[in-house]
């Protein structure tokens, strides 16, 4: 047993019997998530509620090293992310949860060389070995909206809807990290992606296709460029715009970040787009019965409590 772990994480984690029904995940919510975007922790467990799920928190676990570590130092990037495997083993959970793109995909190209290097797996387990920790390679890191489409399915959601979006226009924002690359993500097409367009379809609302998709937010060049970055935000929302859209869902905090936070500077370029962004777990919680007050609707910028009651979906 690793001793990374908090005390009271490694006794409720044995309170658990293993022949509970409730579905266990590991669950890594990232940097972000506990601080700048703390509405998207909090709707995710709500969420998890909802659904019967178990989302254990890695309490103790180190960030993903996403930017600074990973371009300075890939060896410390690697412990960092074995590290955070290592306590997901010792709680007895294979299987981590996130909810930010980038920690996803940074998470699982660690762990991918990891996996495919003895010599790196080795070097990882020796700096860990000294704090009594070691990563055995049996975890696998994957992403909310992965979570809901395979392991929870998209019948069943549609099931759970008590709340439809009533054919809400809403742009899906894939971003970067989640889809690309392919060797490390993989689970659809970075080209050509539709889970995000299957989910909000589920849950009631209109899916609207539109070329900025896939493209980058402009969040990791915002403190370098930042006309270039709220450029980048405004052309890909002016486009969804064009399209239709009444609103955006991502599945990244920093994409939210982007979008919701640049708009206003890229209007003079662009023209006024005004999309509310929904992070991924609040517009499916919304729709299967989560009042909109306990979703942080009002931590956003552009507050998206403006087109829900324009659809007549609040009061």
């Amino acid at each position: 047993m690793t001793t990374l772990l908090p005390e009271h994480q490694v006794r409720d984690a044995h309170r658990h019997s293993k022949s509970s029904q409730t579905k266990r995940y590991g669950f890594f919510p990232g940097c972000v998530a506990k601080e700048s975007c703390k509405e998207l922790f909090n709707s995710t467990m709500l969420l998890a509620d909802r659904l019967g799920i178990e989302l254990i928190e890695l309490t103790a676990a180190s960030c993903c090293g996403a930017s600074v570590v990973n371009d300075t130092n890939r060896d410390i990037a690697r412990v960092l992310n074995a590290r955070t495997y290592a306590q997901a083993e010792a709680l007895g959970l294979d299987d981590v949860i996130t909810i930010c793109s980038t920690c996803t995909g940074h998470m699982r190209a660690a762990n991918k060389e990891l996996l495919e290097s003895e010599e790196r797996m080795t070097h990882a387990n020796a700096i860990l070995g000294k704090f009594g920790a070691k990563y055995e390679g049996n975890v696998m890191v994957r992403h909310l909206l992965w979570l809901l489409i395979d392991d929870i399915g998209l019948d069943t959601l549609r099931s759970m809807v008590v709340r439809p979006l009533n054919g809400l226009k809403v742009a899906p924002f894939y971003g970067c990290h989640i889809i690309r690359p392919e060797s490390v993500n993989g689970w659809e097409s970075a080209r050509n992606p539709h889970s995000l367009e299957d989910l909000i379809e589920a849950i009631g609302g209109e899916a609207i296709d539109y070329a900025g998709k896939t493209r980058c937010c402009g969040f990791h060049i915002q403190l370098e460029k930042g006309n270039t970055a709220a450029s980048m935000v405004g052309q890909n929302m002016r486009i969804a715009k064009d399209k239709g859209a009444e609103a955006v869902l991502t599945p990244c905090p920093l994409c939210h970040l982007a979008l919701d936070g640049y708009q206003q500077d890229a209007a003079a370029r662009w023209g006024r787009t005004d999309l509310p962004v929904f992070h991924l777990p609040q517009l499916v919680a919304f729709a299967l019965g989560i009042p909109a007050q306990k979703l942080g609707l009002n931590k956003h910028l552009i507050d998206p409590r403006v087109v829900l009651t324009d659809r007549e979906l609040i009061a």
